[in-house]
């Protein structure tokens, strides 16, 4: 005696599914992919993306540049490390630093400057422009 439903149409021609012209095509499945996702498949398509999902949204900017940044915090408290690699150079009480040297190409504003920088990069935030300058250093675009 057969216990489960495969076991049972196992040999037979359809499996259960009428003749055998009743599986064949979309039609038989409701369409193709998310046809009916607003009808028949709505249940569906709700549960596996979360919501109703019509069309395209957005667009994808295909020229788009990507620019390295780092904030100004960050650079505050890798200057040790910098000196010691030679990236950075001590001039009397300050430290001068090429951003440049470690791919960076935008300096941003976030973080607390607790030294004197000369910081030279190509571009600068205005927060960072005037934290550097707060403490005396200076913000020079390459």
């Amino acid at each position: 005696m057969p216990t489960n439903k495969r076991s049972k149409y196992r040999g037979s021609r359809t499996c259960g599914g009428g003749t055998h012209k009743n599986r064949r095509g979309a039609g038989n499945r409701g369409g193709r992919g998310r046809a009916g996702i607003n009808a028949h498949h709505f249940v569906k398509w709700y549960l596996d993306m979360g919501g109703p999902v019509y069309g395209k949204n957005g667009f994808v900017n295909q020229t788009r540049e990507t620019v390295t940044t780092m904030d100004i915090g960050t650079i505050d408290q890798i200057v040790p490390s910098l000196l010691a690699q030679g990236v950075a150079k001590e001039e009397g009480d300050a430290v001068s630093v090429n951003i440049t040297d470690i791919g960076i190409e935008k300096v941003l504003g976030t973080g607390r400057v607790s030294r004197k920088l000369n910081i030279s990069a190509p571009a600068f935030s205005e927060l960072a422009k005037a934290k550097i300058e707060k403490m005396g250093g200076k913000a020079q675009v390459i």
